[in-house]
């Protein structure tokens, strides 16, 4: 819960943000990394493997959002997540 918090204070807009693009970008990654990791141990777990697929496409389509609303904060987190495009 501790690494949650962090992630939302690290990149919320403003004081009570929690739920801006940027901040479910950066959860979406936390979860996805380790949830690669658990399927990197334990290779024919395939309905994480579905949940990974689904929280993956989710992250992009917020990506995509961000790049045609704001593009120096889509720029700026890809950054700071070390996302490629």
């Amino acid at each position: 819960m501790e690494a949650k918090a962090k992630m939302i204070a690290d990149f919320k807009l403003h004081e009570r943000d929690t739920g801006s693009a940027d901040v479910q970008i950066a959860l979406l990654t936390q979860r996805i990394n380790h949830l690669t990791e658990h399927l990197q141990k334990n290779v024919k777990d395939h309905s994480s493997r579905r949940g990974l697929l689904i929280m993956v496409g989710q992250r992009r389509r917020l990506l995509d959002y961000l790049h045609t609303t704001d593009t120096d904060r889509y720029s700026t987190i890809t950054k700071k997540l070390k996302l490629r495009k």
